[in-house]
């Protein structure tokens, strides 16, 4: 190659090693946060295992494996960044390279509450367990907890079906109806900012039992704002979209349930992710207040005893279900509607 080809080259070569440079710095980053993560979960397992406990907890060995294995698996996705494996494997690391800092952050809040709660006994008992404590309510008590989930999500379920199912109906013809909103737009008015809580005495008075009683408390709570938002969506439809679909022949049935709920859908799924929401701080009131099973129940038990391990387990749990239902309906609005792109984020 002629010095005057090795001229014009240079810029290009400049450009490639800057790119190289830039990979491996961020490599070299990206596997200095795993490590630092990994260090953080093997310190929690040493300090598991080599400092005495102030009380006597159980499952601290337990908690100890789990630290250890969390940490090795970090380990291993350092040297995954470092490029030990290959581009391949790197490319691979993407999913839980997003979870690296919160691992390492985790890893360091575990290691804390562990040091203040079981090691030094700072935080007073039994107020402030250590987490051996809520990880042996899991391995022990998952029975029971188990019996709760179900029976929770049983009640969810169908308050909610029946809540989003009523609340959309009546939606629909309040947007569409004048008529039909005269009489009913008063009513939902009165009723609809009430709390759900306000009507427990008359509900478990007004139904044969409390169960019963819970699933229209869930369904009160939806249904208001799946209503309210149904009706502003159905409202406010382009009026151009009737007239084309009357040009070509449309019936009345044909433009509510072809034309004005399919355009409406965005708001509909906005009040449902809110009666969702909603949802789950009546169905533990009312697992408290009468329901003999759920995770409210088991809430309620656990305060009474003074088990506050199995208190923040079921908080853990509870979160876990709302989350868990919460995306699946984004997943659902996701597929029924990938048309359009979510202005509400999960």
């Amino acid at each position: 190659m002629s010095s005057a080809d090795r001229h014009a080259a240079a810029p290009a070569l400049a450009a490639v090693e800057k790119r190289f440079s830039a990979a491996a710095e961020r490599g070299f980053s990206r596997a200095a946060l795993a490590s630092t993560a990994a260090a953080t979960w093997l310190a929690l397992a040493a300090l598991t295992l080599r400092w005495p406990d102030v009380g006597e907890w159980g499952r601290g060995s337990e908690l100890a494996i789990a630290a250890s294995v969390i940490g090795l698996c970090l380990a291993a996705l350092a040297c995954v960044e470092f490029g030990a494996f290959g581009p391949a494997a790197t490319a691979r690391a993407a999913p839980l390279r997003r979870l690296t800092p919160w691992l390492c952050a985790l890893g360091i809040a575990f290691s804390i509450w562990e040091l203040l709660a079981a090691k030094t006994g700072v935080l007073p008992q039994p107020f402030f367990p250590p987490p051996q404590a809520i990880l042996e309510v899991f391995t022990d008590d998952y029975a029971k907890l188990a019996e709760s989930v179900l029976a929770s999500v049983k009640l969810e379920l169908l308050g909610f079906a029946f809540g989003a199912s009523a609340g959309f109906l009546i939606g629909v013809w309040l947007g569409w109806s004048r008529r039909f909103g005269y009489w009913v737009h008063p009513v939902l008015r009165l009723i609809g900012p009430l709390p759900a809580t306000a009507w427990l005495p008359i509900a478990f008075f007004a139904f044969p039992s409390s169960w019963s009683a819970s699933i229209f408390l869930i369904g009160l709570t939806t249904g208001f704002p799946v209503a309210v938002l149904t009706s502003s969506g159905v409202s406010s439809v382009n009026t151009a979209y009737y007239d084309v679909a009357r040009t070509l022949g449309a019936g009345r049935w044909f433009l509510v349930w072809r034309v004005a709920v399919p355009a409406a859908l965005p708001h509909v799924f906005v009040g449902l992710f809110m009666g969702l929401s909603a949802s789950f701080a009546v169905l533990v009131t009312a697992e408290m207040m009468g329901v003999k099973a759920g995770l409210g129940f088991y809430l309620q038990w656990a305060q009474s005893w003074a088990s506050y391990a199995n208190m923040y387990a079921a908080l853990l749990v509870m979160s876990a279900m709302c989350a868990g239902l919460i995306t699946l309906l984004f997943k659902v609005r996701a597929r029924l509607m990938s048309y359009q792109k979510a202005e509400v984020k999960w």
